[in-house]
């Protein structure tokens, strides 16, 4: 992630719940896809995005994390999100996961690339004004 390039705009909490843990002892990997889409979804939100699933909205195209530290029931995660790369229908996310234990180690880190389309015709359409302002 080149924060260089990226904007802060959003962080929140999220608790570790005890079935987010595996067999293992900690929360499993999975379940970080749970808490990015959260993050995401409260980011969205945040920018005001509406979630039209029969107009134009955001859509994942691409996701991916990488696990740095076990995270272990009780916790609660704190995920920065933040924007860059905005294209003419898409921009990256990227998040940083901190552990309320050692809230100056990161976690996990992880990234989605998000694309605006037209859910009638499948096809992607221009990022809204309102969206490409918040890269400025």
């Amino acid at each position: 992630m080149d924060l260089e390039k990226s904007k802060l705009l959003y962080s929140c909490s999220i608790p570790v719940r005890w079935g987010d843990m595996d067999a293992y002892g900690h929360v499993n990997n999975a379940m970080y896809m749970r808490y990015l889409e959260e993050a995401r979804v409260q980011l969205l939100d945040n920018m005001n995005v509406e979630l039209d699933p029969n107009g134009l909205a955001p859509v994942v195209i691409d996701i991916g994390c990488s696990f740095i530290r076990p995270v272990v029931y009780p916790d609660q995660l704190r995920i920065d999100c933040y924007i860059s790369d905005p294209g003419r229908s898409s921009f990256m996310t990227y998040y940083k996961v901190f552990s309320q234990h050692d809230d100056k180690a990161i976690v996990s880190q992880g990234h989605a690339k998000v694309v605006w389309i037209d859910h009638r015709t499948e096809k992607s359409v221009p990022l809204p004004d309102a969206v490409r302002a918040l890269f400025d």
